[in-house]
């Protein structure tokens, strides 16, 4: 093992900020598989109006999140990536807890949205590690740094399902604060950054950032593609609990089960998704795009017809692997078809189409959900796929 004093200080921040992202990624997650659940506990809800306020406290914490990031990254070019990592751990401690003392679905709405507006932890250690590690250590630094959140993403649901079952729907979020003031900790004392302010030019703007793009019309398709991809896979989100109670027939630990079933699909990327990046350097990343929105289609079209969980989650694995084909190569596009210069704002933006995705699948779902039933979720979601794929195949048969 490496003595620490032998470490760069690169390397010192990146352990520090594994850390950091391990216990955001696994504390954000641990009330998604049971929030609806948790929701029907602070009043007597009708379906529909269960399923949209759901929605609403699923999603609120994207749609602040794309207003305020901007902001945000515009502040930590004055300040620096360090004081952003804490305002986001030290936001985060806070409003995760009062959420754990929600009276009202409103209240919890509320807090979710503030949430929002203070997160970003993530985005900021990866930000500081790209700009402090060495090019011909930049690959497997920012992969190690993935697999912290990743892996605090799979850990997150079914840790906190398996709480939430045994302890109730509120301890998860105590714990999810109690994750932060850890990541807040490891922040300030472990992390050492060497700021230098970047000044602020003209032609900064959203169109001077396509200055030199080639291929215009394929950054723009994976802009669209990145926030069809997110509504997709977060849809089910709102419902994913109460359509495992349905299927469960209200027996059993419904949160724990909601969360092995939220978790399979990452389970299934973390496993497939370097595979398939090599893939996409041998037969093209638009092959592999294209065959993972296919592959996606006709994974979400059966999920209408599920009678049992186990099915379901069996289906959401393979959807995984999907995933896997889908938003890291559509990422790969953009670097590909962007001028270095224009690549950190152009990545910007589709983290913003992302957000945006995040917040119209869940919302569309929960009114479909409300309206019709659980299972029109699944058939929403295979046309949000369906038309990605046109979006996908229209843009590159104008490349021809």
């Amino acid at each position: 093992m490496v003595h620490t004093k032998q470490l760069a200080q690169w390397q010192k921040n990146m352990y520090a900020l594994w850390l950091g992202n391990f216990a955001t990624g696994a504390g954000a997650s641990m009330s998604l598989p049971f929030l609806p659940l948790f929701v029907a506990t602070l009043g007597h809800f009708p379906k529909w109006e269960l399923t949209l306020y759901a929605g609403l406290a699923f999603s609120s914490t994207f749609l602040s999140q794309a207003i305020v990031s901007p902001l945000w990254g515009k502040l930590a070019d004055r300040t620096g990536r360090k004081p952003m990592l804490l305002r986001a751990s030290i936001g985060m401690t806070i409003t995760a807890t009062l959420t754990g003392f929600s009276t009202n679905v409103w209240m919890l709405i509320g807090l979710r949205l503030i949430q929002g507006a203070f997160s970003g932890y993530i985005n900021n250690a990866n930000a500081l590690i790209a700009s402090e590690v060495p090019r011909q250590h930049s690959g497997k630094a920012m992969g190690t740094l993935t697999t912290g959140a990743v892996g605090g993403q799979l850990i997150g649901p079914i840790f906190g399902g398996a709480i939430a079952g045994a302890f109730g729907y509120r301890i998860p979020f105590f714990i999810f604060g109690g994750l932060m003031v850890v990541a807040s900790l490891v922040t300030f004392f472990g992390v050492k950054e060497n700021f230098k302010p970047v000044k602020a030019a003209g032609g900064q703007g959203m169109r001077a950032a396509f200055v030199g793009i080639k291929k215009v019309h394929i950054v723009w398709a994976m802009f669209i593609s990145s926030m069809l991809i997110q509504a997709a896979t977060n849809s089910i989100n709102p419902i994913i609990s109460l359509f495992v109670r349905q299927l469960m027939h209200g027996r059993g630990n419904v949160a724990f089960v909601s969360g092995v079933v939220a978790a399979l699909p990452g389970i299934a990327t973390l496993l497939a998704a370097s595979r398939l990046g090599q893939l996409s350097d041998h037969i093209g990343a638009q092959k592999v795009l294209l065959s993972g929105l296919a592959l996606s289609g006709l994974l979400f079209f059966p999920m209408y017809f599920v009678q049992t969980v186990v099915v379901l989650g069996v289906l959401r694995f393979f959807v995984g692997i999907a995933d896997a084909a889908l938003m890291p190569v559509t990422q790969t596009v953009m670097s590909l078809n962007t001028p270095p210069q224009a690549v950190s704002r152009i990545f910007s933006y589709n983290q913003s189409f992302q957000a945006i995705g995040s917040v119209i699948g869940p919302l569309l779902a929960s009114g479909v959900a409300g309206i019709l039933d659980y299972r029109y979720v699944f058939l929403m979601t295979t046309l949000l796929v369906l038309i990605n794929l046109g979006v996908v195949i229209w843009a590159y048969h104008q490349d021809r």
